[in-house]
Formats: structure tokens, sequence, C-alpha cells
């Protein structure tokens, strides 16, 4: 069920996304007399297709979901009436040209800097910025940073998340730079203290793992390992494990709290475990198989079992950062540039091979951020979103033939040269842009089998 729903909210954004970059082209052409023949939703085989309009243009949704494409009336593309040749795309202006090339990168960073706004405004809930314990000798310690610290601002800037601490963290680290911290300690005093990430790994970023190379854990509270609720169907349930259980030992390991158990079942996927537990006052042994199921990082056991949770207690591990319409636009304005800035200084990171190409993503791995994306509320939602959207629109920006950026490079060299680069050079172009793009794809599938396949 996981892997359907993930499936089809991969589709909902993928879709979202397309129509918003294609729209930016769409309209941009017709608002400057440009005539548009079709507007397509996916590639191949049509299977859904209406004319409107004036100019009879087509509306598409073809069978291939992973694109689309704007097709405008051009003379190098078929014949042309003498009528219409003032409406032929490449008849126009090169400041109309460019406009709309340009319009789809520009609509999906219009689209990011909305989903964030709209994600600031619902608000973004996440963990405090509460250090849970620090582990000696590590960087963190060595900066001075102790268990009962909260983080309040990252280099100046106020956050209210780990979200936030981390971003602040990450862009440190690319710079190769210290980053002062305000912390207020437990008895409510604040200082600075300075992390000096000039050690830390580019690929330790790419991995997410920050806080732990810096030995630092966050505080949340402990849930006792006791069972709140079981999925029908799942590992749990066929075991006989009902709501109310607490669990004592696994394969004769003690369970003290219920990050325990959830840590050795994602590692025992498909493997038996001897479990004991308390039931009513009596102690009951079982025995249940994990679900082996795919996670964000590979393959993991799942039996399908939530702890009881004391939600008033739990309430105080997260904070909310919300705000009012006017506030909510500068910040997503914010994210917007914080995102483009780091996805372009990823990309330059990997073309100098400081981080490995293994961290590209293909379909499988979106698709598997979309769906966990989507479970956890609008707001995370809408975040996955902005993220995909200024990707979207940085690699549509870069000088490669086929891309948009690829026709903005042709214009440029137009505007020095005077005229329009050959429709030889061009035609060289498509065939190692398409070369770059379909070895570009094929890598980063192979990734996303690789981590499947664990």
């Amino acid at each position: 069920m996981e892997a359907l729903s993930s499936l089809v909210w991969f589709l909902v954004a993928l879709g979202i996304l397309i129509t918003v970059h294609e729209a930016g082209h769409f309209l941009v052409a017709k608002r400057l007399g440009v005539k548009v023949l079709r507007f397509s939703l996916g590639f191949g085989r049509p299977l859904w297709m209406r004319r409107y309009g004036p100019d009879r243009t087509e509306y598409v949704v073809a069978a291939l979901p992973l694109g689309g494409y704007v097709k405008m009336l051009d003379e190098r593309e078929g014949p042309v009436a003498p009528a219409e040749r003032g409406r032929s795309f490449n008849r126009q202006p090169l400041w109309v040209r460019f406009a709309v090339v340009a319009a789809g990168p520009a609509a999906n960073l219009a689209f990011a800097l909305f989903a964030y706004w709209l994600m600031f405004v619902v608000g973004v809930t996440g963990l405090r910025p509460l250090v849970g314990s620090v582990e000696v000798g590590s960087p963190a310690a060595g900066a001075g940073l102790k268990a009962g610290d909260e983080v309040l601002a990252v280099a100046g800037e106020p956050i209210v998340t780990w979200d936030g601490v981390l971003q602040g963290l990450i862009d440190a680290a690319l710079d190769g730079t210290p980053v002062l911290l305000e912390v207020r300690g437990r008895g409510g005093g604040t200082r600075e203290v300075e992390l000096d990430l000039r050690g830390t790994e580019l690929e330790e970023l790419a991995a997410g793992s920050v806080l732990e190379h810096l030995g630092v854990r966050a505080a949340r509270q402990e849930l006792a390992p006791v069972i709140g609720k079981v999925e029908s169907g799942g590992a749990a349930a066929r075991a006989g494990l009902r709501p109310g259980d607490r669990l004592t030992s696994a394969d004769g390991q003690p369970v003290g709290n219920w990050q325990t158990w959830v840590e050795y079942v994602r590692s025992h996927g498909g493997r038996d475990i001897v479990l004991e537990l308390e039931r009513e006052g009596a102690t009951v042994t079982l025995e249940v198989r994990p679900d082996l199921v795919q996670g964000a990082q590979g393959p993991v056991g799942r039996v399908g079992a939530a702890v009881q949770v004391d939600e008033d207690a739990e309430a105080g591990d997260y904070a909310t950062e919300r705000y009012g319409p006017l506030a909510a636009l500068g910040r997503a304005a914010g994210r917007t540039w914080e995102v483009s800035t780091l996805t372009l200084r990823m990309i330059g990171k990997m073309l100098t091979l400081q981080v490995s190409v293994d961290n590209l993503s293909g379909p499988i791995s979106i698709a598997q951020y979309a769906g966990h994306s989507a479970r956890g509320g609008l707001s995370r939602f809408l975040e996955f979103l902005g993220v995909v959207s200024v990707s979207l629109a940085v690699l549509n920006l870069l000088p490669i033939p086929l891309l948009d950026g690829g026709h903005l490079m042709y214009y440029l060299v137009e505007l020095i040269k005077g005229r329009p680069v050959s429709e030889e050079v061009q035609m060289i172009g498509q065939r190692v842009g398409l070369a770059m793009l379909i070895g570009l794809m094929g890598l980063a599938f192979m990734n996303d089998l690789a981590r499947v396949l664990g």
C-alpha cells in the first residue's frame, strides 16, 4: 500500500510541476503573439486530447508522464501559411524568444515561492531544536554544546525547529567556515558557541547525517515500548500482538524504549524475532517476522504496530513555524533563494568530484519522498513540491542543449554575434545534449536500483 500511495503522490506532484513549467512557456508565448499548436503533459501516444480556442490549440495528456512540451508554430518544423508567418516562433525578435523559453523555469521558481509561502502560512511542524545528548570528544562537545541546550539562531538567523538548524549547518559546511549558534541553556541564560565544520565531508551532508557527525542527538520524549495500535493484516497482527502489550525483550535483548524496538525491527526484516511481553499482568512469548519493505535508504523491517503515546507530553517535543501572510512571503523568498543556491552549489561540487554522483536521485527515490512527505501532512508535501520545483528550474537553466538553458545559451551567442547559431551547430548540440541527458537519467535510475536492492 505504501508503494501504491507513493506512486499516486509522485504522479500528483509530477502533474502539478510539469503543468506549471509548461504553462509558463504557454502563457508567455500566447501573450506575445506566438501561435501555440499543442500543450502536452507527457510524451508519446496521447491518452486524452481536446482542441480549444480560436487557434484550435491541442491540449494533450500523453502516455509517458516524465515531462511535457509546448509546440509552437515554427517554419523549421513544417510549412507555414504566409498569413501566419508573423506568428511563427522562429520569426520572433530575440527578446520574445528569450522570454518564452525563460518563462518555464521562471514559472517553477514562482510556484516554489507560492508553495513555501502557503507552507509558512499554514505552519510547518518539526522537532524543537533541543540538544538531548552530546558525544564526548565530538565537534559539538569541543564547541561547548551541552545536553539541554536549545538552539535559538544559526549565523544570526532565528530558527524554530531542527530543520532550520540543519539548513544553516549545511550552508556553513559547503562554505567551509565556522558557524555561530546562539543557544539557551537549562538555566535560561543565552550564549554563543562556534561550530567548526571544515572537517565535515560533503558525503555526510548528502546522507543527512550532519548531527551524527557533530556528535549531537536531538532531545525528545522517550516513549515506553507499549503498543497503542495494530495494523490489520500486518506482521504484528499475524503474530497476535494487541494494543496495550508492553514489550520487554526481543531475542533475549531488553527493550527499554520504543525506539530500541523500532531499530531492532528495521534491521530484522524477513527474520523471526522471539518477543517477550507483558499482557494483563502475565508474561507472553510470541514469534513475529517483520515484513521486508522498501524504505527511503533501502529495504527495512516493518511489523505494522504504532506506539501508545501521551499526546500532551509528546507535544512539548515539537514546535510550529508559522507566519502571517506578509511575513510568510519574505520567509518564502528566503527559502526559495536558499534552496536554489544550495542546488547550484551541490551540482558544482558533483562536477568537481567533491560530491559523489551516487547522490543523484531518480524517479523511484522521488516517488518515495513524495509519499513520505504527503503522509507527513499538507505542509510537508508543499515543502517537497517547493524543493522539486526549484530543482526543475535550476536544472532546466543549465546550458545543456535540449534544455531551456541550452536555448538561452544560443540566444546569448546570437545577441553577441548579431546572427542566430546555425541549424547545423544546433543539431550537433541536440545530439550531445540528448546523450548527456540519457546518461544522467540512466545514472540516476541505477542509483535508485542500488538503493532499492540495498
